[in-house]
């Protein structure tokens, strides 16, 4: 793992997660958990309105912490509701967390390949619907990283297990003074969160 992002795990506080915030977090342990215990493949796909920043920092994070915590055969997926594209202020906050980005493809959804590790592969970043064929298609837990997604798919094709954990959207601070800390800190708070997911796994 790159030192930067192994820096930037080892700097974060799972200590303040509160106690309704790792209620909401224990369906999503119970999966990894059970997966683990049988043995299985561990699919997980963000799903978020656009596929353009809650979900793409789930998605990355889970993958980069699994790892983190050596735990094998998690693939993680993200999609929306709708295509946009990957908001590059969520290029820019990942780089500066230590990830090696380049773009695949440019035009209006461009594709770019997120590197974590010399030695893993790189994770393919683009905005896509919840059911691309680039996510899974059964046997996979859908977490549901904004309330709008949540509320407008009440039923996941294919999905094993449905679990909301929203977060607030940084896009709110978009063209203002605050929006590369207001990005960061959702950045981290969802790589928090998820350091607190696997530090509960058994393996």
């Amino acid at each position: 793992m790159f030192l930067n992002i192994a820096t930037t795990i080892k700097g974060l506080n799972p200590e303040s997660i509160t106690m309704e915030r790792k209620i909401v977090l224990q369906p999503l342990i119970d999966f990894i958990q059970l997966k683990i215990s049988n043995k299985q493949e561990i699919r997980i796909n963000f799903i978020c309105t656009h596929n353009s920043r809650r979900s793409h920092l789930s998605q990355i994070w889970t993958q980069v912490l699994a790892h983190f915590f050596s735990i094998k055969n998690v693939v993680c997926y993200s999609g929306g509701t709708e295509i946009t594209a990957l908001f590059p202020m969520v290029v820019n906050t990942l780089e500066n967390s230590g990830f090696k980005i380049k773009t695949i493809s440019k035009g209006n959804n461009p594709i770019y390949s997120i590197k974590y590790d010399n030695n893993e592969h790189p994770i393919i970043g683009f905005s896509k619907k919840l059911d691309d064929d680039f996510n899974p298609k059964s046997e996979f837990a859908a977490i549901m990283t904004c309330d709008s997604a949540n509320e407008a798919c009440p039923f996941v094709p294919g999905a094993e297990k449905r679990i909301p954990i929203t977060f607030e959207d940084p896009k709110a601070f978009d063209n203002t003074p605050q929006q590369a800390e207001k990005y960061n800190e959702r950045s981290l708070q969802i790589a928090t969160e998820l350091f607190f997911v696997f530090s509960q796994i058994k393996s």
